[in-house]
This record gives structure tokens, sequence and C-alpha cells, in this order.
């Protein structure tokens, strides 16, 4: 702000000195303006192209004031802009060198690749759960915003195998790849996939055959934004009541009902026992969707004789509270 702030300075001394010189030799000499502000303009420059016209000595000593005045204007100018320079590169280097000491000490964080509607959307999601993310981005006016929001970024190319380890690819838990181009996403995939042969992959594809494509490169989950759309638009007009209660759970804080995902943790009093035998419902009040086996996938219907096991993943629907009693249960 303060080197912003000299600049300015220089401006409006620039356009000082020159409109004074102007009126000077206009009411010393009596010359045109168009005379006398060339005159002004080669003075201050000192580019010693010599009098314009005969001056008087009033005019002379007024000519060697300007020249004064412009040498200081010069000399000043020159040091607010070598300062400029200076202190942007310093602050550059120290904010990279925070930055990687910050992300250097990070694990099972999520690594972001580019940050433009989706990426900074994903971000924000990732921040709200407390879950650690670092960004890697290459627009220097998207960096700045970040920096200021103090956000974890990285300047470069994410499809560079250095940038991603600076991002600690090694030690992350997920890397999200939403770059516009799908060969890059897919370049991306393909680089973490060797670099973390345990981390989970999620990128954007803009059609089913660059679908294809990332999951044969490694993905975990490929999602096209465009098909997504599509079908919810779709649901809009077919089942709209159904669109505005999703909409309610999963995105309104006010609406005291949401759909979370739960994992059983080895502690678990809910390992080896049936639905029934918890009885689930009557305890929280929560409803349970669906159930996530590793080896069996998603299960969207289970039966009360189910038997929860250690890794499950349960889809719940319900309060706050309700959910936070079965976390609880779940370990």
């Amino acid at each position: 702000m303060e080197t912003h702030r000299k600049l300015l300075v220089i401006s409006g001394m620039l356009v000082s000195l020159l409109a004074i010189g102007t009126c000077g030799y206009i009411f010393i000499e009596g010359w045109r303006p168009l005379d006398a502000f060339y005159m002004t303009v080669i003075t201050v420059a000192t580019i010693g192209y010599g009098e314009l016209k005969p001056l008087s000595d009033a005019g002379r000593e007024f000519t060697m004031a300007i020249i004064f005045m412009g040498v200081g204007f010069f000399a000043y100018s020159i040091n607010v802009l070598t300062e400029a320079a200076v202190e942007g590169k310093i602050k550059d280097i120290f904010n990279q060198r925070r930055m990687q000491k910050a992300i250097s000490k990070l694990e099972n964080h999520f690594i972001i690749c580019g940050c433009g509607r989706i990426g900074k959307t994903i971000l924000e999601m990732l921040i709200r759960e407390g879950i650690p993310a670092v960004v890697i981005e290459s627009n220097s006016a998207v960096v700045t915003e970040l920096e200021d929001a103090g956000r974890l970024v990285i300047v470069g190319d994410a499809t560079n195998e250095d940038v991603l380890n600076n991002a600690g690819i090694a030690r992350a838990r997920g890397i999200v790849c939403v770059l516009h181009s799908d060969a890059d996403n897919v370049y991306i995939t393909l680089t973490a996939r060797l670099l973390n042969p345990k981390v989970f992959i999620l990128a954007r594809a803009s059609d089913r055959k660059a679908e294809r494509r990332i999951y044969q490169a490694g993905a975990n989950k490929v999602i096209s934004p465009y098909e997504i759309g599509a079908r919810r638009m779709g649901m809009a007009i077919l089942k709209p009541s159904v669109i505005e209660f999703l909409d309610l759970a999963v995105h309104c804080a006010d609406f005291d009902l949401s759909v979370e995902q739960i994992e059983i943790k080895e502690s678990s009093v809910m390992i080896g026992k049936t639905i029934k035998e918890l009885d689930i419902r009557q305890k929280t009040g929560v409803t349970l969707l669906a159930v996530k086996r590793k080896s069996d996938g998603v299960m969207a219907s289970v039966g009360p004789d189910y038997i929860f096991q250690k890794g499950d993943l349960i889809i719940t629907l319900g309060s706050t509270e309700g959910i936070d009693k079965l976390g609880i249960m779940a370990g």
C-alpha cells in the first residue's frame, strides 16, 4: 500500500512539474502553450536539444530551476521504483518460503490442481470441514487472491512432477484435478499415481471419452460437471420437490437435516451387530440410506439383519444431533 501511494506521488509530481514549466514559459517568455510545453519536456528530460527560442535572463533562471527540479524528480522516481521492485521480490520470496514451510508440515491433506470456479468451491468446502488443502495455480491474479485470503498455494504448473512434490503429494490424502484441459488432468493423474500409489484421485472430465481415459490413467473418481448439471436440470423439471429437498439437506445451514457419511472405526460398539440389534432409528432418529463396504461397494438397501463391520461407511439422513449420536456409536 505504501509503494502504491508513492507511485501516485510520482505521477502527481510529474504532472505538477510539467504544468509549472509550461505556465512559467508562457508568462515569462510569452510563448504559445505548445512551445512552452515542448521546452518544459526537453528541459525536464535533460535531453539537451538547446533553447527553442532565445531566452531572457529570467527565462534562463527559470530553466535552471526546472532542470534542478527535474533531476530531483528522476532521482526520487528511480529510488521509489527500485525500492518497489526489491520489496516485491523479497515479499514474493518470503511468501513462497512461508508457504513451503507450512505445506511441508501437512499430512493427509488434499491438493487442488487449478482454482477456477470448481476448484474454489471445492477448496471452500474442505476449509469449512477443517480439512487442510493446498492449491496449485499458475494464474498470478488467482494466486494473489488466494494468498490474501490466507490459503496455502503454490505457483506453478500442476503437470510438473517437482511442483506436485512441493505440494506434498507423497503425504497427501487426495488430489483433485480440475484443470480445463482433459489432457492435463490425465497427465496429473498418471504422475500422482506414480508418486503416491495410495492417494485418492478425483478428476474432472469434459465428456464420456475423456472420463474413460482418466479412469485408465488411475483416477479413483471422475466427474463430468456438464453431464451432472444436465441431469440436475432435468430433475428440476421432472421432480422439482426432490431437488428442493436435497438442496436444503445438503446446502442449507439453517435446515437441520443433512446427508452425511460416517465410518465405523475399530473401537465402534456397532461392529458385529445388526441394524435391528442397534435400533439406530429409535436411538438416534437417523435414517440409514445406504452402506458402503469396501468389498461390495454401495448397498442402497440393507435389511435389519445387516451386520456392521469395521470400515463400513454409513450414508445417513438426519438432524445434526442425531448424526452426532450415531458418530459416537461408530467410534
